[in-house]
């Protein structure tokens, strides 16, 4: 019987030679994954466990990138619990300050996350290994506990969405601009508790970064995983970035999916998610002018390479408005550096912007860029909900690295395409 690319690593790892939608299976895990605010939790659960140790040292992974540095003394409680955890139980991946990221950047920096894995993280945005052909999701501190001590998870099979790519994206649309255009067309429960299954000779245009900032927002669609077909881009990230072995799994040809969207790359256009949902999206040609207070670069969704390059690329030889505030945020400490080396930082600088230390920090309105009343921001970040940055009041609008570069620059909401053309 055929079954969709996430049914199959579930099946691997449940040890059954067929899965169907809807069956509930207990797997093992490839990595268990928790930051500062969620592991703590997740720790006080597994003390009631009684357990005497992890089940694997290696399969765990801990990092503190929510609050980077600590911002205050709760915060900073939360990340000794996490790292007196790590030390006493000798989590070999524990990655303290100075040697971290954010988490979902990190992982597949580092290679710990590859193609046939199955992972859970307690964060939404565990889904981002997808972008590998990973089967990964986000849990709860309670579950997250429960797979640190036994290395197994419990899943509903999920059904699947398969989401073909044809085309190419034109200059100044990225991945963003992808997911932002599919959770408009579906909303941000249209895949609920779904396996969104990206395929299609458009895989071909797209990078890496591309893919992981798609996945990683395929949880605001609702969907339970995103996940994308191994090709031999995904080859050659693995192979650069880990030593693990990958086990490629395909969808079978007749596999059945409950709906299959088909989206042209090139005629994606520069999109942004208004406030409150990531849903409200609008491509320029709907968008009235709107001024501007504060733009993030960063988060986990684009705070990688690719990201600050095409930021520098824009920014260079020009100056942030004077009514913007603009904070830009690489990932890891590795994307830093190799923003630094590229002369990036430089740029960014004298541009008037602001660089931070890795850390998810303005994202959950955590710190490093909090909004004030009434405040608007243009966000690189995956959510726009009420009050998520700062105020009740504020209004966070998301968008590519791109757009949100030229609003900086222009004091406004503003398309990289009318920039260019010196509009």
């Amino acid at each position: 019987m055929s079954m969709t690319m996430t049914q199959k690593i579930l099946a691997a790892h449940c040890q059954k030679a067929h899965l169907t939608a809807g069956e509930f299976v207990h797997v093992d895990l490839d990595m268990v994954l928790g930051n500062d605010i969620t592991a703590p939790v997740a720790i006080d659960s597994y003390d009631q466990m009684a357990v005497k140790k992890v089940f694997d040292t290696s399969k765990i992974a801990l990092v503190p990138d929510h609050f980077t540095p600590n911002k205050d003394i709760e915060t900073a409680n939360l990340a000794i619990k996490m790292r007196q955890f790590a030390k006493q139980n000798q989590i070999e991946n524990y990655f303290e300050i100075g040697q971290m990221g954010i988490e979902h950047a990190l992982l597949p920096e580092k290679g710990l996350v590859v193609a046939g894995d199955v992972v859970i993280g307690a964060d939404s945005h565990t889904c981002t290994y997808g972008a590998l052909g990973a089967f990964s999701t986000g849990i709860g501190s309670t579950d997250m506990a429960v797979g640190m001590a036994t290395g197994k998870c419990w899943f509903k099979v999920p059904t699947a969405i398969k989401v073909v790519l044809t085309g190419q994206l034109k200059d100044w649309s990225s991945g963003k601009d992808v997911i932002l255009h599919l959770i408009g067309l579906i909303g941000v429960d249209g895949a609920r508790y779904q396996s969104l299954e990206f395929t299609g000779e458009g895989l071909n245009s797209l990078t890496m970064d591309d893919r992981f900032t798609i996945a990683n927002m395929a949880i605001e669609a609702g969907a339970k995983n995103g996940i994308f077909e191994v090709d031999e881009k995904t080859k050659a990230y693995i192979e650069a970035h880990s030593k693990k072995e990958a086990i490629v799994y395909s969808a079978d040809s007749d596999a059945e999916y409950t709906r299959v969207i088909e989206i042209n790359l090139s005629e994606i256009e520069p999109t942004v998610a208004f406030p409150h949902l990531p849903e409200n999206t609008k491509t320029f040609k709907d968008i009235p002018e709107i001024s501007i207070d504060q733009v993030i670069v960063g988060s986990c969704t684009n705070g990688r390479f690719d990201d600050l390059k095409v930021t520098a690329e824009i920014l260079k030889g020009q100056k942030v408005h004077p009514n913007v505030r603009m904070i830009i945020i690489p990932a890891t400490q590795k994307i830093y550096l190799d923003a630094l080396k590229a002369g990036y930082i430089e740029i960014f600088i004298n541009a008037g912007a602001v660089v931070s230390t890795p850390t998810c920090g303005p994202c959950l309105g955590g710190h490093m860029g909090i909004l004030g009343k009434n405040e608007r921001a243009v966000a690189t970040t995956n959510r726009n909900f009420v009050g998520r940055m700062g105020h009740k009041s504020s209004e966070i609008y998301l968008s590519s690295p791109a757009v949100a570069t030229v609003s900086a620059i222009q004091g406004k909401l503003s398309s990289p395409r009318l920039f260019y053309k010196g509009e």
